[in-house]
């Protein structure tokens, strides 16, 4: 009695971490590199290189590569062109296809009127009318990883919704330039996803490994990375 007791424990813990990680199989996952370019100017592979491993690490914890639609500004075999219409097209699609939930995250440069996207500046309002078209009551986490773009948690967040950002509406954050591989924000977040077990606590490892950063690098003023929980979602964004 007592070992059939013990195995029914092990299998309820060793058992959590596949089947929370299973609740995103049916999710779907739209990734955008914005632009191409450094701050300067210059070609820049720091927004493609993080398109690239935040699909795989999505992928590591329970996110079907089949309901993953990736965007870039540089021809890429498994990247879209980035465009408003094609994203707006291609979110609608998937999250018609994946009913379980929306996964966003995209990294470009941004101003205070909006994220830069491929040759246009997308606006706040605009963006959140796509997102609430094609992702409506269902469980989402929105990662705006710019400068500014603490302007998108208003016409964003909702009880069912994540949203954080790279930074305040005022502000700018750190890295867009060809010294780095990623920028700070987006090394953060890559960094803090396999050291959590949900979204929530990815997101508050990301804003202190932000803030240890630009203080160890002298970057000022800090970015401060901004987040918003919905109360009806934090439940459904665990993966172990």
């Amino acid at each position: 009695m007592k070992r059939a007791l013990v195995f029914a424990l092990a299998a309820m813990v060793f058992g959590a971490a596949p089947a929370l990680a299973n609740q995103f199989s049916n999710w779907a996952v739209l990734i955008v590199a914005g632009d191409d370019r450094a701050h300067d100017g210059s070609p820049a592979q720091v927004f493609d290189n993080a398109r690239r491993d935040l699909a795989k690490q999505f992928a590591s914890i329970g996110f079907s590569p089949a309901n993953m639609v990736e965007f870039s500004v540089d021809p890429a075999p498994d990247a879209q062109p980035t465009d408003v219409k094609s994203i707006a097209d291609a979110l609608w699609d998937v999250s018609n296809r994946a009913t379980g939930g929306c996964l966003i995250y995209f990294t470009s440069h941004g101003s205070p009127d909006g994220i830069v996207t491929g040759d246009r500046l997308w606006a706040p309002d605009k963006f959140a009318n796509v997102v609430n078209n094609a992702c409506g009551s269902k469980p989402s986490v929105v990662v705006m990883s710019a400068c500014f773009t603490g302007i998108f948690l208003p016409p964003l967040q909702a009880p069912n919704r994540m949203v954080m950002s790279a930074a305040r509406p005022d502000r700018t954050s750190f890295g867009c330039g060809n010294d780095f591989k990623y920028t700070f924000f987006d090394q953060c977040f890559l960094q803090s996803l396999p050291a959590s077990g949900d979204f929530p606590g990815a997101a508050e490892l990301t804003r202190a490994c932000v803030s240890k950063r630009e203080h160890d690098l002298g970057a000022e003023p800090p970015s401060e990375p901004q987040l918003s929980v919905g109360d009806k979602v934090a439940s459904a964004l665990r993966w172990r």
